[in-house]
This record gives C-alpha cells, structure tokens and sequence, in this order.
C-alpha cells in the first residue's frame, strides 16, 4: 500500500517490566513464589463518575458486563495493598532512578516533581478499579535510519493483574504481577510506516535494556500502537508481544481503514444518515427457522434462545469483503456483537444462504423485514437479552460507518490482523492519587544518575566481540535474545565463548522451531548440565538433546537428564583402551595410512555426545605419537 498517500500516522508505546527487588507500591517480591496458602476471594467493581461529572466510555463498556471477578493471591509475592485492603506505600525509588536513567538515555526532561495519577480501569485487572501512574521525563527523542523520532513521555506504573480465566458470568485474575513496575516509553504519531514502527520499537528496545535493570521472558514486555490514516479515527491496538507482528498489524489496519472509508463513501452516495439506521428496530424470526438445518440456530433455539433480524438500509454488498477476506465490515459488526453482549456470533445477507441457512429463509426474513434493493440484514440466535443487547451493538456500529471510522481500542491476532475490544478511553479517567505524596526530583538525584550510565548496546557490543572473540552478528544475536547476562556465566564457568554463544541463540532456535518449550527450562538447571561438561562426565555435543529433554521433563535434573540419556561419559581409561585398540586395527590393516581419521570416526559413532569430541581427537594424536616414538 502507498502510505504516504493514505496519511498513515503511528505512534508506538512500549511497555517493559523493571527487574527491581520489590513492587512499585510496596515490598512485596516482583517474582512469583509457587508457594502453597493460595488467597482467593471475589470482587465486584463499577464505575464512577470523574472530578467533571463524566463516565469514561471504556469503564461504562466493562460495567455493561456485570461480571463477578475472582482474585488468586500468593502470600510470598502479594499483600494487602495488592487487595486494596491496605494504602499504597511511597513509590518505589529504584524504579524511579531506573526511568531516570531511561530519560537520560534518550535525552527526555525529568519533571520536578512526580505525581501519582490514578486511571480508571474497571475489567478486574487492578483490585481498586484504577491503575496508579506517573509522568517521570517528557520530551526526547530516539533516532531510526538517521531520523529523529519524538519521545512525548516516559511514565512509570504498576503492572496490571494476570488473566487466568473468562467466563461470561465472571473472570479470574492472579494477582502476583499486579503492582510490578512497568516503564512506559510513548512515541508521537509521527512514524510513517509499518516497518519504521518496528524499528522505532526495537531502538527503544534497545535503549531499555541497556539499563540491565528489565525483566525479559513472556508478558514482560508488551507494545501498543496507535494507528491512523487521514479522515479516520485512532485506533489503539493494545498488548502486541512479537516485535515481528508490528508491521502485520500496521498493515492490515491501514487496509481496514482504508475499506471502512470507502464504504462511508459509498453509503453517502446512497443517502445513508446514522438516522435512518438507528430509525431500524430488531424483529423475531424464531418462527422463520422452526425446521431450520443450520446446525447453530437449531443448538441455540434448543437452549431457549430467539431469532432476531435487524434491516440495515443501504448496505447490501458492503458487509463482506472486496479482495481482502481479512477486511471486511461484517466481520467488524460482529467482534461489536461478540464485545458488547458476549454472543458467539452474527450472520449478515452479504454471506447468505449458508452456514445451513437455506434460500427459503434468507427470502423469508428479507419480506418479514421489508428489504429493498440496496438494504441488508444481521442476524442473531441467542437468549432474548443477549441477541437484542448484540444487535443494538451492530446497530450502533453500522450507524456509524454511515459518517466516520471510529477510533476503538483492538488486540492483536497471531497473524497480524486485530480484534476489536472496547470503546477508547476518555480524559475523563484520569484523576490525582491522595494516598502518595509526590517525590520531588532533586538535582543531586540528577547528578547521580549521570556519573552511573550504562554504555549503550552498540558499545557493549564492541566490547563484548572484543574481548571474546565473537562476530558483531553473533554478539548481536546474544543481546537480542537478552542472554547476555547466561553467557557470561557459561563462560565464567568454563565454557568456550563461541560455543556458548551459539547454543543460547542458534541453539534455542532451532529447539523452538521443532516445538520444545525450552523457554521453560530454568537458566540454574542449564548451567548444572554445563558444570558436568566442564568435569568431563559428558560432552557439549549433547547440549541440544539434554536441553530437550529438560524442558518436557521438568522433574529431572540435568545430571538425572545425561544419566536417563545414556550420555554420561565412560571411565577415560575405558577411552584409551578402546583408543589403542583401533590404532592397532586400523595401522595392521593398512600400516602406510594416516590413521587418526579413521579412529576419530569410529570413536565418533560411540562416543558422540558422551566425550568431548577434542578431547577425543587430542587423545589419539597423543596416543598415535606415543606409539611411534616407541617404534623408533
């Protein structure tokens, strides 16, 4: 698609946990305990009207669920302010020097003063219906392909609570991320391109974990993206996890964008108004399907649900896609429907007959609704609340598409398309904290700060390929994978440089990629397997199998692993005599030849990944020399 020409503006959030040694509101543990006394007890919130006598939209949207939430509580890492049982405490001062040293980095200025701010979430996340937020830095700037791209702020807030389970009648949330620390770095809209907001996320990246103060593994980082094309809305797209999905995602919303605008065009060329829609009214069909062969309107009239329609003048042909199956407003009208009133789904005429649904009663409801040549209709079988609650949903949303595209906050899809959510928040959400006094930045805070930076990745990376001997892309690999700080340990404790390196990167690769849950393997169990290779009772060259095992075996140790895989390594005298024993086979039956080859590839069969594969070929040069010399 031609960007420039549909106005494509992005702005890119980027979220990460800090790695600090306690929550940012209290002195609980930033790491789950496992521990056994779980807390569970229930909650229900609702929303509030703010400090101007406003609903935020978004906080109306979760109270239209009424569901009952329940919350899991570890006693090793949550506390009675995790409950809203207790005040905040003072905010945490080691999260706060870490944003510091974030704004340094990207040359943003620190505000005087941080003040605590509260933002109304009310989906169960957060225990006290808001979440606690704080301006640190604004302004800086971050450089892509040698532009310069603007910081707006870096804040500093509390990580929300885990979603373990949801149900239409309720929702269950873990409550030991709640409170971690999380930065957040936000961009101005001014990125132009899918693959620049990748880059503009990675550079930032990049800058975060030179602090060596951010939590990596799955959760720990999330990136939103604000994206617009011109004559459209903003639409957030919240808690993108794969640097690699930004672009898919970018692209696909400027592709929707771009069809949702087309189609308020062409509605316009039909004299739509968002009355005429609103003006419509759902009408039961139940009648229409009492022999019906559609296997979901039968389940649902079984369960006791209604048929109902709604008309939509002027859309016919414009509910399902136009080339891009992933585009299409029909499948937008029914993430509204699915959002709103929980029901599993919509048909639209666009896709009629189908799904079961025969010509006879697509006819049959068009003259029951009175359809005329450019109208169509939604459908919905579902419990009578429901199935009104999710067209008056759909209604609303087509209403729309008569005039604008609105701004709406989606999620990401594993493959790069988005679903829609909820409503965008309001200003009406936000509001001061009472409970915690604001922490003045001093300059000697300041001073602090800059006589304790950290080298940028780029310079590290420098170093690192210096004094180990590795290539920048391999170096860079470590760094990307954040590995860096197991490296060092590897090496530490004996293990060659390369070989280290390529095993945390090409290694877990490649194990990932045939399926193993290696990621799930904790770092002390890899270095106990590395310690046995050290000491020689089994080889490197059983790194991937070892690590395989482990991570579908959990209950094992690495010892246990090498001992189950039959890979620990045999005596050495065992090795030597085996050594002259092919020596001797080898030189009687073709005495003029190199013999060392022909050893090693035998030894290899037998011994491979149970001895050291140099240590084996040191071994028969030592014993090939050994032998000559007593020859002479």
């Amino acid at each position: 698609m031609n960007y420039q020409e549909l106005g494509l503006k992005v702005g890119v959030e980027i979220h990460r946990q800090l790695d600090t040694e306690r929550k940012l509101f209290c002195h609980c543990g930033t790491s789950p305990t496992g521990g056994e006394g779980i807390i569970e007890f229930t909650r229900r919130l609702r929303e509030t009207q703010s400090e101007l006598g406003e609903i935020d939209p978004a906080a109306r949207f979760e109270m239209k669920k009424m569901r009952r939430i329940i919350y899991r509580a570890d006693p090793g890492c949550t506390c009675l302010v995790e409950m809203d049982e207790e005040p905040p405490h003072r905010l945490n001062e080691e999260a706060v020097r870490i944003a510091l040293t974030v704004a340094r980095l990207l040359d943003a200025r620190p505000v005087d003063e941080i003040h605590v701010m509260r933002k109304i979430v009310i989906d169960g996340s957060n225990t006290t219906g808001f979440q606690r937020t704080c301006i640190v830095a604004v302004g800086g700037r971050v450089v892509v392909d040698g532009q310069e791209i603007p910081i707006q702020t870096i804040t500093l807030e509390e990580d929300a609570a885990r979603l373990v389970e949801a149900k239409p009648t309720h929702v269950v949330y873990d409550l030991s991320r709640l409170g971690v620390p999380l930065i957040e770095v936000s961009t101005a809209p001014v990125v132009t391109s899918p693959e620049q907001a990748a880059k503009t996320a990675y550079a930032i990246g990049k800058t975060l974990r030179a602090t060596g103060k951010v939590k990596r593994g799955i959760g720990t980082v999330r990136q939103d993206l604000n994206v617009s094309i011109r004559g459209s809305g903003i639409i957030e797209v919240k808690g993108v996890q794969e640097l690699d999905l930004i672009p898919k995602i970018i692209d696909y919303e400027a592709r929707r964008l771009s069809h949702l605008l087309g189609l308020v065009q062409k509605l316009n060329q039909r004299g739509i108004t968002p009355e005429m829609v609103h003006s419509e009214r759902p009408i039961d069909v139940t009648d229409i399907f009492a022999s019906t062969s559609s296997k979901v309107i039968s389940r649902k009239l079984a369960e006791g649900g209604r048929v109902y329609a709604l008309r939509l003048p002027g859309f016919a042909g414009l509910l399902k896609s136009h080339g891009d199956e992933a585009v299409r407003l029909g499948r937008d009208l029914a993430e509204y429907a699915k959002a709103w009133a929980g029901v599993e789904g919509i048909f639209h005429s666009d896709e009629l007959p189908g799904y079961g649904i025969s010509h006879v009663e697509v006819n049959s409801v068009a003259m029951r609704l009175g359809l005329g040549e450019h109208d169509a209709f939604v459908m919905v079988a579902d419990r009578q609340h429901e199935a009104l609650e999710a067209l008056e949903a759909v209604r609303n949303r087509a209403a729309e598409a008569a005039v604008a595209v609105p701004g709406e906050t989606r999620g990401p899809r594993p493959d790069g398309t988005t679903f829609y959510m909820r409503p965008r928040p309001g200003s009406a959400r936000m509001y001061p904290e009472t409970d915690i006094p604001p922490l003045v930045v001093t300059r000697r805070l300041l001073e602090e700060i800059e006589a304790r930076l950290p080298p940028t990745l780029d310079d590290l990376a420098a170093r690192l390929s210096e004094r180990y001997g590795l290539s920048r892309q391999l170096v860079w690999e470590l760094i990307d994978s954040e590995r860096l700080s197991e490296f060092e340990e590897l090496v530490e404790i004996g293990i060659q440089p390369s070989f280290a390196a390529s095993f945390l990167t090409e290694g877990y690769k490649e194990l990932r990629r045939e399926g193993h849950p290696v990621d799930e393997v904790s770092f002390d169990k890899v270095k106990e397997y590395f310690r046995l290779v050290v000491e020689g009772l089994t080889a490197k060259e059983s790194a991937k199998q070892v690590l395989t095992y482990l991570s579908h075996n959990p209950e094992v140790s690495a010892l246990e692993a090498v001992e189950k895989l039959g890979l620990k390594a045999p005596p050495m005298e065992e090795v030597v005599e085996q050594i002259d024993r092919l020596i001797a086979e080898v030189l009687s039956a073709q005495p003029k030849s190199d013999p060392a080859g022909q050893v090693m590839g035998r030894l290899m069969k037998t011994y491979r990944g149970r001895v050291d594969g140099s240590l084996l070929n040191e071994l028969v040069k030592k014993r090939l020399k050994l032998l000559r010399e007593g020859r002479e």
